[in-house]
C-alpha cells in the first residue's frame, strides 16, 4: 500500500535519532546500536522493516554509495603528498600481506580462489578510527603517522580494485582479454572522474560564489554520475563513489559545503545502510556461526596478525622505533567502512556466505575497539617530528605572526541581563590594543520593510544597543554600535564582522544541549563556520575585572593552542591576573615525551609579547576531564579551545569529547575560543554543544 514507504521511513528516522544516543550513554558504539536495531526490526524480530522492500533498497543503496564517497572525501591529500613514497611503501605492505593472509584463510575454509581473494581484499583496507587520538596528542606531524594516513589511499583503492575484478570474474565469461579490457576501462574512467570532475568542480565553484545549495547539489550529482559510470563499465558503484570523493576532495575543502555533505550522509543515509546490514543478519544463523567459531577466529586473528606483520616490515624498512611501529599497526587495524561495504557487495553477489558476513561484523567490532585502545597506549610515548622549537621556515607558528585579538571586537548583544560581563571583557581586550568595541544587533528581515513586526524588533534592538553603548563607555572603551537587518542572524554577525575587519567576536553562551542542537545546529556553530576571525564564546559568572587566576588547559603544541595562550596572556595583562598552562599527559607517556612537552609549553609562553610570565603545570593522569575540573577549582576563569567537529564517517563510533565534558562540570567562568572554520584542518576536534545565545 502507498502508506508503507512512509511508515518505513518514519521508523528509520526514529531509530537513527534515538538508538545511537542510547548506546552512547551506555559507552557503547552507536554503530552497534544501529546494527542491533536492524536485527530487532527485521524478520527475526518485530518484522517491521523488510530488506527487500523498494524503500530499503533505495535508501540503503544511497547510504552505501555515500559511505565510500565520504571515505574518499576525508582523505588528507596534502599529508599524503608530503610522504608519498613511504606512504606507497607502507601501503603496499599493509595491502599485500593482509591480502595474502586473507586468501589463505579463504582457501583453508573451502572457498574457491575468486572468493578467497575477495576475502583477502577485505583484510587489505583499513579505517583510521584512532586518528582523533593521535590528533589530540599533537602527533599529526610524526612521519610514521603521516605515512599511515597516506597509505589509506593505496589500501582503499587496491581493495576496491580487487573487488571489481572478483565481481567481474564471478559474473562469468571472464577471460584474460576481458580482464585487460576491464582494467583499461577502469583506468580511463578513473582519469575522467579524478581529473575531469576536479576541473569541472573548480570551474563551477568559482562561478557559483557563495551559492552553497547549488554547490552541494553539484557534488551530489558528481557522486551519482560517477557511481553510474562505474556500473556502465562493469564495476561496482562504490568504486565510482570513492573516486568521486577523491575528485572533489580539495574543491570543497573544509567549508560549509563539506559540512552539509557530511551532515546529510552521517545523519541520514549512512545510518540507514547500517540498519539494513542488521536486517540482513539472520540471528539464529549468526548464533550458530559463533558456535562454530573457527572461521570467525581465523578472520579476526588473521587480520590482526597480518596488519602487525605489515607494520613490522615498515618499521624495519624505514627504521622507525617500536612505538612508531606499534602505532602504525594499531592505526591500520580497524576494519569498518570499506570492509563492510565490500563484504555487503560480495554477499549480495553470492560470493561470500552468511558465515563470512557474520564474521566480518565481529571483526569490525573487535578491531574498532582494540585498535584505538592500543593507539592510546603506544602513541603516548611519541613526539612529533617537527616541533615548535624548530627554526625551519616550514614551521607555521614561526612563519606567520599571531593576530592581536583586541583591535576591533564585535559583541552580539541579545540578553540585557548578561551583556554587562560580555562588554566588560571586550573592553579589557580592546583597551589593551587601543581598539574599539562594535556592539551589534541583527534583526531578521521582512518582505515588507514597513511591517509592524519589523519596526517593533528594530526598536527593541535599538534599546539594547543604547544600553550596550552606555556600558562600553562606562568601561572606558571606544564604541561604535551597529543595528543590522539581515535574513540570517549568524550570517549577519559574520558579515558585519568582516565589514568591520574585526579581530575577534565575543559571544555569550548558555550551557544547554538537546535534540534541537542535534537536528538543526545552533547559532554559535554557524557563526564559527562562517566567521573570518576567532570567536570567543563565554560563560561569565562574575565581572571579568575580578578574574585574577586564569587556567589554560593545553592538549598539544599547535598554532591554535598559541591562540588560546595569547588570549589568556592579553586578558591577564589587562587585568593584572596570573596564567597557568596545564597539560594533562597520558600516564603511559615516556619521560622523554614529558620533557619535550614541558619544553614546548615553555617555548610557547615565550612567543607572547607580554609582561605576564605563565606558570607551567604538568600532570600525568588517566582521567583528563576529572583532572582539569579538579585543578580548575582554584581558578576564576578557564580558557578552552573549540572548533567544529568532523563528523564521524563510520556511524558514530564514539570518541570522548573532552571539552564538552569539562564544560559540563566546571563551576567557574569559561571562555571557549574557536578558530574560523576555513583556517582549520580536517582533523577531528572538540565541538561546542550549545543551542542558545545569552549575551
Amino acid at each position: 500500500m502507498q502508506l508503507e514507504p512512509i511508515v518505513s521511513f518514519a521508523i528509520l528516522l526514529a531509530v537513527i535519532l534515538i538508538v545511537p544516543l542510547c548506546f552512547e550513554r551506555l559507552k557503547l558504539p552507536g554503530l552497534l546500536g544501529l546494527l542491533l536495531a536492524g536485527v530487532a526490526l527485521g524478520q527475526n524480530g518485530f518484522n517491521l522493516l523488510d530488506h527487500d522492500s523498494e524503500t530499503m533498497k533505495l535508501l540503503s543503496g544511497i547510504g552505501l554509495v555515500y559511505l565510500l564517497f565520504v571515505a574518499g572525501l576525508e582523505i588528507d591529500l596534502e599529508q599524503f603528498k608530503a610522504t608519498k613514497h613511504r606512504s606507497a611503501g607502507f601501503g603496499f605492505f599493509t595491502f599485500a600481506v593482509p591480502l595474502i593472509t586473507g586468501t589463505i584463510v579463504g582457501r583453508v575454509f573451502g572457498f574457491d580462489w575468486n572468493a578467497s581473494v575477495l576475502i583477502g581484499s577485505l583484510f587489505a583496507s583499513h579505517t583510521l578510527l584512532a586518528y582523533p587520538i593521535v590528533s589530540r596528542l599533537g602527533l599529526v606531524t610524526n612521519e610514521a603517522i603521516i605515512v599511515t594516513i597516506g597509505a589509506t589511499i593505496f589500501t582503499d583503492i587496491g581493495a576496491l580494485l580487487v573487488l571489481a575484478i572478483c565481481v567481474g570474474i564471478n559474473k562469468g565469461n571472464f577471460s584474460a582479454l576481458s580482464l585487460a579490457s576491464l582494467l583499461l576501462s577502469l583506468l580511463i574512467y578513473s582519469a575522467i572522474v579524478l581529473f575531469g570532475f576536479n576541473w569541472l568542480g573548480k570551474a563551477f565553484f568559482r562561478r557559483s560564489g557563495d551559492e552553497e545549495g547549488n554547490q552541494f547539489l553539484f557534488v551530489l550529482l558528481v557522486v551519482f554520475l560517477s557511481s553510474l559510470g562505474a556500473e556502465l563499465i562493469g564495476v561496482e558503484k562504490i568504486i565510482g563513489a570513492f573516486l568521486a570523493g577523491l575528485a572533489v576532495n580539495n574543491i570543497v575543502g573544509d567549508g560549509p559545503v563539506k559540512e552539509k555533505i557530511l551532515f546529510v550522509g552521517n545523519v541520514l543515509f549512512i545510518p540507514i545502510f547500517f540498519v539494513d546490514i542488521g536486517l540482513l543478519l539472520d540471528l539464529p544463523a549468526f548464533i550458530r556461526s559463533l558456535s562454530s567459531i573457527w572461521l570467525t577466529l581465523a578472520i579476526v586473528t588473521g587480520l590482526i596478525f597480518s596488519k602487525f606483520l605489515a607494520a613490522l616490515f615498515a618499521k624495519l624498512t624505514y627504521r622507525y622505533s617500536w612505538r612508531e611501529g606499534i602505532t602504525m599497526w594499531s592505526l591500520s587495524m580497524p576494519q569498518v567502512a570499506a570492509t563492510l561495504a565490500a563484504t555487503f557487495v560480495g554477499y549480495r553477489e553470492g560470493m561470500l556466505t552468511e558465515d563470512v558476513l557474520n564474521s566480518v561484523i565481529v571483526l569490525m567490532l573487535v578491531t574498532a575497539t582494540l585498535g584505538p585502545l592500543i593507539t592510546a597506549r603506544a602513541a603516548a610515548g611519541l613526539t612529533p617530528a617537527v616541533t615548535l622549537l624548530a627554526t625551519e621556515p616550514v614551521n607555521p607558528v614561526i612563519e606567520e605572526p599571531l593576530d592581536p585579538p583586541g583591535s576591533t571586537i564585535v559583541v552580539p548583544v541579545y540578553n540585557p541581563t548578561t551583556q554587562r560581563h560580555l562588554l566588560e571583557m571586550a573592553s579589557l581586550l580592546a583597551r589593551h590594543h587601543d581598539g574599539r568595541i562594535v556592539p551589534i544587533t541583527v534583526t531578521l528581515g521582512h518582505v515588507h520593510m514597513d511591517a509592524p513586526e519589523l519596526e517593533g524588533a528594530l526598536q527593541r534592538n535599538q534599546d539594547l544597543l543604547t544600553q550596550a553603548t552606555q556600558l562600553s563607555r562606562e568601561f572606558g572603551a571606544l564604541v561604535e554600535p551597529i543595528l543590522r537587518i539581515d535574513d540570517d542572524i549568524a550570517q549577519g554577525i559574520s558579515r558585519a564582522s568582516r565589514e568591520q575587519d574585526a579581530n575577534l567576536i565575543v559571544m555569550g553562551w548558555s550551557q544547554t544541549s538537546g535534540l534541537r542542537a542535534r537536528l538543526f545546529g545552533n547559532l554559535i556553530d554557524r557563526v564559527l563556520w562562517s566567521s573570518h576571525c576567532p570567536v570567543a564564546v563565554t560563560r561569565l559568572l562574575c565581572p571579568p575585572r575580578e578574574m585574577h587566576r586564569i587556567l589554560v588547559p593545553i592538549e598539544a603544541s599547535t598554532r591554535k593552542a598559541l591562540k588560546a595562550i595569547q588570549f589568556a596572556m592579553i586578558l591577564a595583562e589587562a587585568n593584572q591576573a596570573e596564567v597557568t598552562l596545564l597539560h594533562v599527559a597520558d600516564p603511559y607517556s615516556s619521560p622523554e615525551r614529558m620533557a619535550w612537552l614541558e619544553t614546548e609549553l615553555e617555548f610557547m609562553a615565550t612567543q607572547m609579547k607580554t609582561e605576564v610570565k605563565p606558570q607551567i603545570q604538568m600532570i600525568s593522569a588517566e582521567d583528563v576531564v576529572g583532572t582539569i575540573v579538579e585543578q580548575a577549582r582554584a581558578f576564576d576563569l578557564v580558557i578552552l579551545r573549540t572548533h567544529p567537529q568532523r563528523s564521524n564517517t563510520i556511524g558514530d563510533i564514539n570518541m570522548s569529547d573532552i571539552t564538552t565534558s569539562v564544560v559540563k562540570q566546571l563551576q567557574c567562568s569559561i571562555v571557549l575560543l574557536g578558530e574560523p572554520q576555513h583556517r582549520t584542518t580536517s582533523t577531528p576536534g572538540y565541538r561546542l554543544r550549545a543551542n542558545s545565545v545569552s549575551g
